[in-house]
């Protein structure tokens, strides 16, 4: 039983610095679990690699909360009216949040269809290798493409309607694949379209408190078995754990961006892909040598 309890403290880690850092927490996850195990049931561990999330999606909130509480009178420079209760209304964080809800549609709509589907064909070693490979790929052409523009976005309050929908159109690649990311398909993406990594960084991480709670939520509701306290205590344990590390692990990824490109990213998930696919064709991962 305290076995159980290390292994969830090792998920928890992964979570916490995969999650954000643009190599896929998914992909890492599912990799993970070919060489740790969960001693739970298989409809629980699947709701578990969700709800873990929430753990990482708290310490956005908590070293972001200045940025996206809506509400109070200090420091808001652009209240909903002069006097009233729209004086306590930030009416530019309220627009931030509007532009947040548009960027999640699309992966929303195609959760709520197809998230059984996606489960069953594509969370496998060879689709997630794949994906780090080819979106590894995508970093370094992207980076290398717009080493010399300058940015034509360069806050997060500069973003239209038409940014908004764009990177949640990115986000779909995320939701479709597993090893895609999120955080990195949305930061490329933008980054393509001419937003400066700070703000695509910034609104990624806003873009995952929805994203996150909606699908934790959705498994939840979908989850029709029973939960021990052993598995509870299991998914607090990966959770507090996801929350610590990614309190430092977003600080430490905002300082690094400022004056370096995911260029490096790219390569390291060229290299895991690579790796993940010789491992599934010796039989190591995935079964006897294929795709599951």
């Amino acid at each position: 039983m305290i076995w159980d309890y290390i292994v969830a403290f090792i998920f928890g880690i992964v979570e916490g610095i995969t999650e954000w850092l643009p190599v896929s927490s998914t992909g890492h996850m599912i990799i993970l679990n070919e060489f740790l195990k969960l001693n739970v049931s298989p409809e629980f561990y699947d709701l578990y690699l969700v709800v873990i999330q929430l753990g990482a999606i708290l310490a956005v909130i908590v070293i972001f909360w200045k940025d996206i509480w809506p509400f109070g009178i200090k420091n808001n420079e652009h209240p909903f009216s002069k006097s009233g209760i729209g004086r306590y209304v930030m009416k530019d964080k309220i627009i931030l949040w509007l532009k947040i809800a548009l960027a999640c549609v699309p992966a929303a709509v195609v959760g709520v269809l197809f998230d059984d589907w996606l489960d069953e064909h594509l969370y496998n070693y060879f689709v997630v290798a794949v994906a780090l490979i080819v979106f590894g790929v995508a970093f370094i052409v992207v980076e290398y493409l717009m080493k010399n523009r300058n940015p034509v976005i360069k806050t997060v309050n500069q973003l239209n309607w038409g940014h908004a929908l764009a990177i949640g159109i990115f986000q779909l690649f995320a939701a479709i694949f597993p090893g895609a990311s999120r955080s990195g398909s949305t930061i490329v993406g933008s980054i393509a379209i001419g937003i400066k990594r700070e703000a695509a960084a910034k609104f990624t991480f806003f873009l995952a408190i929805p994203v996150m709670f909606g699908a934790s939520l959705l498994k939840i509701v979908k989850y029709d078995g029973g939960v021990s306290a052993h598995e509870v205590g299991l998914l607090l344990v990966g959770m507090v754990t996801a929350f610590g590390v990614s309190l430092l692990i977003i600080k430490k990824l905002m300082a690094f961006i400022r004056n370096h490109t995911f260029s490096c990213f790219g390569w390291y998930r060229i290299g895991l892909g690579l790796l993940v696919l010789i491992l599934g064709a010796c039989g190591v991962i995935g079964g006897a040598g294929t795709p599951a």
